[in-house]
């Protein structure tokens, strides 16, 4: 079965070493490789847009004073355009002004320095978080989250510096709750994808926590303001409003999102049916963290779960948003073998692996050769299953709590 396999990756240190080796090898190859192919060619080759392109592209246009701008989906696409030959992607801009300051300084840096600066650093941000998180599991934890890291490198997306927020978050709740604050603050950037962890905070009263947390945003929010000027928020109030409609359309690329409103609309669904399917598995994702308090299991397993259901809540997920997913699993795995049977176990790592090894095969020539309309949103659903078999696992067996995890939620996590 899948889960011996992939258990037995820890059965020994040497194993577990050998793995982590070979992984992070791959890992550090990739990277070199899309290093190179920027060196080489730039951003823009042969049609292909990495998105990381439209991260350095406002960082340049916070220099040249217009950054409001990119926040015009025609305006921001005839940008994209002239510097691409006539070649463009779908990248609407539709981040808080936040993501932008923290994108500026890459303006003067090559391109394939300030690919190279900002996916290095996440990168390394990501695994040291990770395997602080893991501990004996963390090879096991690479194994299964490959194909989802591999991917975020190769676009140059934000996934792993999300990822290790949220894995900020998890270290230090309740210990140092100021720096769990601080990692909690600083996912203003998305924050979209704290909403289960922001809920698991508000349910335990972690009110340290949470008002460090606002104290940041409102603080980041005046530094924007400053440097960008006020018209800067109703810039990024209309790309909002511009995004739900090219939503609603079908616009964005579906079929490398992870969301079940994806899943839905690729199947047919209508966009209404779609809109009120993903408000049904968000509410069932945020049950999941809410049944986890309410059964008292442990606080370090639900924070887990709340990290994993963290990206099912919004449509707007990718799959170089599942590094957060991993940060969940790290914190599961050691309760799986108590509330899951090799069966059960095989099946949720295989979902787990699915979910980022279709967005890796996408992303290939081969699949870009068909039309995009035609490929199903295969990620969300196995993401709509997981989580169904997590509710199942649950409600029907909860994982005894010990009396150190009970006095400290991330006692085990320190």
């Amino acid at each position: 079965m899948l889960a011996e396999t992939l258990e037995s990756v820890r059965s020994s240190p040497s194993k577990r070493t050998l793995y982590v080796r070979v992984v992070v090898a791959a890992l550090a190859a990739i990277l070199v490789l899309k290093i190179y192919w920027f060196v080489r060619w730039g951003f823009w080759h042969d049609q292909q847009v990495p998105d990381f392109a439209a991260f350095h592209l406002v960082a340049q246009r916070i220099w040249l004073g217009d950054l409001d701008l990119t926040y015009q989906f025609s305006l921001f696409m005839k940008m994209q355009a002239s510097l691409s030959g006539g070649a463009s992607g779908f990248m609407p801009w539709t981040y808080p002004p936040q993501f932008d300051l923290l994108l500026a300084p890459l303006a003067f840096l090559p391109t394939w320095a300030a690919y190279a600066l900002f996916t290095g650093t996440t990168l390394a941000a990501y695994l040291m978080t990770l395997r602080k998180l893991a501990g004996e599991y963390f090879a096991q934890v690479l194994v299964i989250l490959f194909p989802a890291i591999a991917i975020t490198i190769g676009c140059g997306q934000n996934g792993l510096l999300t990822g290790a927020l949220i894995g900020l978050i998890c270290v230090h709740a309740e210990r140092r709750q100021v720096l769990a604050g601080l990692a909690l603050g600083a996912m203003v950037i998305k924050p979209h994808l704290a909403v289960a962890i922001g809920l698991y905070l508000l349910a335990t009263r972690q009110w340290a926590t949470i008002a460090v947390a606002a104290a940041l945003v409102l603080v980041s929010s005046l530094a924007c303001t400053l440097a960008f000027g006020p018209q800067i928020w109703l810039a990024w109030l209309g790309a909002i409003r511009e995004s739900a409609s090219f939503l609603e359309q079908g616009s964005y690329p579906l079929f490398r999102m992870i969301s079940s409103y994806a899943a839905l609309y690729n199947f047919g669904v209508p966009a209404s049916g779609a809109f009120w399917g993903q408000i049904a598995i968000a509410g069932l994702a945020l049950s999941a963290v809410a049944l986890g308090i309410a059964r008292r299991m442990p606080p370090s397993f639900t924070l887990g779960i709340a990290a994993l259901v963290s990206v099912m809540i919004s449509p707007y997920a990718y799959d170089y948003d599942l590094p957060i997913a991993g940060i969940g699993l790290a914190l599961v795995l050691p309760y799986l073998p108590k509330v899951a049977n090799p069966r059960e176990r095989s099946m949720m790592y295989a979902l787990i692996m699915l979910a980022g090894a279709y967005g890796l095969l996408q992303s290939t020539n081969l699949a870009s050769s068909f039309d995009e309309h035609f490929k199903p949103a295969i990620a969300g659903a196995a993401l709509m299953v997981l989580l169904a078999m997590l509710l199942r696992m649950m409600w029907r067996d909860a994982p005894p709590v010990t009396a150190a995890e009970l006095g400290a939620p991330a006692g085990a996590l320190e």
